[in-house]
């Protein structure tokens, strides 16, 4: 297999991982060497932006992933803004600040906090991958843990959890006001660069 046809493989390789790839992996499917594996895809990283694709490769602390291009971003917004991105319902906004802000927890705790049955909320929020289960609680029952995700990150515009502003008052009330603020302003990029990022994501 030539040079070019191993870029290839790591194209459409990328192309199919949601998630950052390991140089590691590539070296494993092309069974080729760990430096010859990262100067591969450093290689179609600079195909790609050469060539002015709306695809590109991006170099993250994780590891390499296929996105768009940042300058696409108005446009991709307009093509998909009634998909996953779209609003979300006051309920959504309210039980995913309790998680942000208490997780892990379970969903009789976000229930006594909020006072209303929960269950079509949360199964809301896995679709949208807003949140995730984080595995059970010890005790009777051992109940679902819920916490957010990489995508909650990326929705609000955040690096980190330790960006959400503080609850001075302590209350999850306040909190859903700043997640809906925190909504309000994020960048319509998906990715929790910013806007020096791309939107990433596999097919």
């Amino acid at each position: 297999m030539d040079r070019a046809e191993q870029k290839r493989v790591i194209e459409a390789v990328l192309f199919l991982t949601e998630e950052p790839l390991k140089a590691e992996k590539i070296a494993l499917v092309l069974a080729t060497s760990l430096d010859e594996a990262e100067a591969l895809m450093k290689d179609l990283k600079e195909d790609l932006a050469a060539a002015g694709r709306g695809i590109q490769v991006f170099e993250t602390a994780t590891g390499f992933q296929m996105g768009t291009s940042p300058e696409l971003a108005p446009y991709l917004e307009r093509a998909f803004s009634e998909d996953v991105s779209s609003n979300l319902s006051a309920a959504a906004l309210e039980a995913l600040a309790i998680i942000a802000y208490k997780q892990p927890v379970t969903r009789i705790e976000i229930e006594s906090i909020r006072g209303v049955r929960s269950e079509h909320v949360l199964e809301n929020l896995l679709k949208r991958k807003l949140i995730k289960i984080n595995g059970r609680k010890e005790g009777p029952g051992r109940p679902l843990l819920y916490g957010t995700t990489a995508d909650f990150l990326k929705y609000f515009g955040l690096r980190e959890l330790a960006e959400l502003p503080p609850l001075e008052a302590g209350t999850e009330a306040e909190a859903e006001t700043e997640i809906e603020t925190k909504t309000e302003t994020a960048p319509t990029s998906t990715d929790p660069e910013a806007v020096e990022e791309p939107t990433v994501g596999g097919s």
